[in-house]
This record gives C-alpha cells, sequence and structure tokens, in this order.
C-alpha cells in the first residue's frame, strides 16, 4: 500500500518506521529539509510541507500520489487563533481532489468531548466549537472514505505524566486519567489500514482509567522524578472516562498497555 503521512513527528516518525517495516511504501511530511536524513533513515520518502496555512510544497502533487493519508499535524492555535488548524486543512483539501487519494485517517483527539462527569462514548455530545470537530467534519464531507481517531493523552517514549508535574501542587490527583501509550496508536492504526475499517469514528484509549495520583506516584518510583504534592480539592473537579469499547468490539485490537500503570518510557 502507497501511504502519505502528513507530519512526521512525534507519532508521525515512529509510525512510517512500523509501516515501512510493514512492506508498505511510505512518504512522509516534515517542515524542513534538515530532517530529512531521520526520515530516510527508517525507509519513508521525505517531503517538505508546510502551512501558513495555505499549504506550501514544491512537490505536494507527487507527495499525495498514495491510496491513504494519514493526518498527525496537530492543531496549532494560539497566536494563531483556533480556526487555523481548520484553514490548514481547508487549504489540503483543495489539492486531495486531484490526487489518487482514496482513504484519510485523521488522529483527533478527546479534548473534542466535554467533561460529563461519567463515561463518554463516540456518541456523546461534542464541543462543536472545536477546531478539531469542525476538522473532524470537512474531511468527512468529502467524497473519500475517511476514519477519525480520537486519542487520549498521547504518552510513551520520553512522555512521562509526572515528569510534568514534579514537585508541583496539584489537586487533580484523584481524576481518572484517559491515556493511551503510543505503541497502541500505531497498532491500532496499522490494524485500521490492514482490515480496511473506513467511515468510523473511534475513540483511542487504553481500557483502564487509574486515578492521576496512582499514575504519577508509579512514574516517580520507577524513573526518580521528584513527587507532586497532592492536594485535596476543594469542590468537585469535573472529569470524563472515554471508553475505547467501541474500538475494540469492531476491530477485535488487543491493547499492548490496557492500563496505564503499566506503560514503557524512555528516559535519557
Amino acid at each position: 500500500m502507497k501511504i502519505s503521512i502528513l507530519g512526521c513527528g512525534w507519532l508521525g516518525l515512529p509510525l512510517g518506521k512500523y509501516l515501512v517495516a510493514q512492506g508498505h511504501q511510505v512518504k512522509g511530511s516534515t517542515t524542513s529539509e534538515a530532517k530529512f536524513p531521520l526520515l530516510q533513515a527508517v525507509g519513508i520518502s521525505p517531503f517538505v510541507v508546510k502551512f501558513s496555512p495555505e499549504v506550501e510544497s514544491d512537490n505536494l502533487a507527487e507527495f499525495l500520489n498514495s491510496d491513504v493519508l494519514i493526518i498527525c499535524i496537530p492543531p496549532r492555535a494560539g497566536k494563531f487563533g483556533e480556526d487555523y488548524h481548520v484553514q490548514q486543512i481547508q487549504s489540503l483539501i483543495t489539492s486531495l481532489s486531484s490526487s489518487s487519494i482514496q482513504s484519510i485517517l485523521y488522529t483527533s483527539s478527546t479534548s473534542v468531548y466535554p467533561d460529563l462527569n461519567r463515561t463518554i462514548t463516540e456518541d456523546d455530545e461534542v464541543i462543536a466549537s472545536s477546531a478539531l470537530i469542525k476538522v473532524e467534519n470537512l474531511l468527512k464531507g468529502l467524497d473519500l472514505a475517511t476514519t477519525i481517531l480520537r486519542c487520549g493523552g498521547l504518552m510513551g517514549q520520553e512522555r512521562i505524566g509526572a515528569k510534568y508535574f514534579a514537585g508541583k501542587r496539584i489537586n487533580t490527583g484523584q481524576i481518572p486519567v484517559n491515556y493511551i501509550h503510543q505503541d497502541d496508536v500505531i497498532g491500532i492504526i496499522a490494524m485500521i489500514l490492514e482490515k480496511g475499517i473506513w467511515q468510523e469514528t473511534f475513540n483511542a484509549v487504553s481500557p483502564e482509567h487509574p486515578v492521576r495520583e496512582a499514575v504519577f506516584l508509579k512514574n516517580c518510583e520507577e524513573y526518580g522524578f521528584e513527587k507532586p504534592i497532592f492536594e485535596e480539592a476543594t469542590e468537585p473537579i469535573p472529569f470524563k472516562i472515554i471508553s475505547p469499547q467501541k474500538l475494540i468490539q469492531q476491530t477485535g485490537y488487543q491493547f499492548k498497555y490496557a492500563n496505564p500503570l503499566d506503560f514503557k518510557y524512555k528516559v535519557d
């Protein structure tokens, strides 16, 4: 299969490496030629693709000369504004009609769901103003087979929850986490491609949801971080528990890391 990955960063690069090892022809985009050696080293054909927010590339047509497009670029807000990501994808869409792309996989986020203090499924309400939801709707409106993967908090490699809260005071220790390991996101995407599971929206999170305090303390124990200072919340804190059951039932995917307490990481 010929696959193009838009955004060979923290997720896209190892995903491309895995797909190359599975025998696929993989093209990958980056924003700088300086990153070409990283992609080439794992067998990915590199392309420069930038957005400002209009798409900029000298060889976009060749990059899109594939069967499947996987979109792994994170939405950029801040000084760019909430709709910057929407404008990026709108610009990209204008080039898709003349391409050979037949299917799109878009990595969205479980942040599109409001905190409803209960378990959340794909049938629940979403935040309509979210840039991610606007992009999901744009892509689903195309005459292409599109699957949306709403990922939980992406963990693995150097991304370790407790690292970002070492020594800090936090009052959200009893909130359940909605994490997923990088290895499982890659495994899920590979299975979707292998089985041709299109025109679907899936939540991609580990099935188990321990509370943040338990996860962080385990991280500190295993990797030597300073423990956060957990304080009792003075009022109830909104939360959500994202269910991956639709994904499990419809794809048969078996998680490598079903419980965030068992996640493995790499530290320098």
